[in-house]
């Protein structure tokens, strides 16, 4: 359902996935968190804050988010709010010996927790605002464990169904709050994607050494995903991505097992990766459901490289030629910081903003050219 505000959004909108990356004085800040006042440290965050805002604005474009710079963590501090979750599980990521939340306690909040960050975004833009919560499955898979969970949840499923519960609480808070445009993040669903993953051949992460098994899997993740989009007051995106850590991606495949099981999703739009090597495929696309638009990946925040606005323009044009213009959308392929400690600075990710904005642009223009000599193909 579209906003009031969304009605003039352009076609071909642009917009940011959630995150940006946190300037080095932003992470001292949310470091030290426990030194300073609780009343300065909301003012200062405050002002950061506003600072992402018009960052976002000055780039151009047409929807904004907080940059999440709030959090540390696109999904921890929903955890830390919630409560119920300890940090007691070691394992190991891409080689490295790391330690991660588990949920222990039943999650206890009473109240949605960002409500207040959403109404902040809201009262300081006059630009169609987004606000991402990670999504039910994403948590189940990653925050379940048979060894310390049990006493709380006695399966994956009980807690995936109390997640979602809690989720849906979140997201009418957010339309409550103003907020245009709700996405629901879940790199977890692309796991599917990843024949490394589903052949039980390779992982990543320990977290993820289980059976992968799409048909039991994917339904019960697409159900607790309608029960937190179905009728909701706002747009709902679903996100997807191939996850994002130090400049590379934990995931590879194409999205063509997933997209035919989006058919029964009731949400809006399916914001998907392109401009990354091993990611998206643009004959993909010929599998998006009727139903779904698509907000199409086209500006590559793991590299480095700035690509050119040909480069992401002829990459839009390609997506616009099989799900046409009114269907799409432009965004960066994911965040480009889900954790404060991401590599990109915030000049890289500015910049890459701006030649996303103005490639948008080119597009409306080639197809608005392409139909005054009376055709709907995109020329490319």
């Amino acid at each position: 359902m579209k906003t009031a505000r969304m009605a003039d959004l352009p076609r071909c909108p642009t917009h940011g996935i959630g995150s940006l990356p946190r300037p080095r004085a932003v992470r001292d800040l949310l470091a030290r968190k426990h030194e300073v006042s609780a009343d300065r440290y909301r003012r200062t965050l405050d002002d950061f804050v506003v600072f992402a805002i018009r960052l976002q604005e000055q780039a151009g474009l047409d929807v904004v988010s907080d940059g999440e710079w709030r959090r540390t963590q696109y999904i921890r501090e929903f955890l830390d709010r919630v409560g119920g979750f300890e940090r007691t599980r070691k394992y190991t990521h891409q080689g490295e010996t790391k330690f991660t939340e588990v949920v222990v306690r039943r999650m206890s909040a009473v109240e949605p927790v960002f409500a207040e960050d959403a109404r902040f975004l809201v009262a300081h833009t006059d630009r169609v605002t987004k606000f991402a919560l990670p999504s039910p499955f994403l948590i189940a898979v990653r925050y379940w464990h048979e060894d310390h969970s049990r006493a709380a949840y006695p399966t994956l499923q009980h807690f995936l169904d109390h997640l979602a519960e809690i989720l849906r609480r979140e997201a009418e808070a957010l339309v409550a709050a103003g907020i245009d445009i709700v996405q629901l993040d879940d790199p977890a669903l692309t796991y599917f994607c990843d024949r490394r993953l589903t052949s039980g051949e390779e992982i990543h992460d320990e977290r993820l050494r289980r059976a992968w098994d799409i048909d039991k899997q994917f339904p019960e993740a697409l159900a607790a995903i309608n029960r937190v989009a179905d009728g909701l007051q706002a747009e709902v995106h679903l996100h997807c991505c191939h996850s994002v850590y130090k400049r590379k991606s934990d995931v590879t495949g194409d999205y063509k097992p997933i997209l035919p099981r989006l058919a029964d999703a009731r949400i809006d739009r399916v914001n998907l990766e392109f401009a990354y090597p091993g990611t998206g495929d643009v004959s993909d696309l010929k599998l998006l459901p009727p139903h779904l638009a698509l907000g199409m990946g086209v500006l590559d925040v793991r590299s480095e490289r700035l690509q050119s606005v040909d480069e992401i323009a002829a990459l839009a044009a390609a997506g616009a030629a099989i799900v046409g213009l009114d269907r799409l959308a432009l965004n960066p392929d994911c965040g480009f910081a889900p954790d404060a400690g991401e590599p990109p600075t915030i000049d890289e990710a500015y910049e890459k903003l701006k030649r996303l904005v103005e490639a948008a642009a080119r597009v409306r223009g080639q197809e608005s050219g392409v139909r005054g000599q009376g055709s709907g193909v995109i020329s490319q």
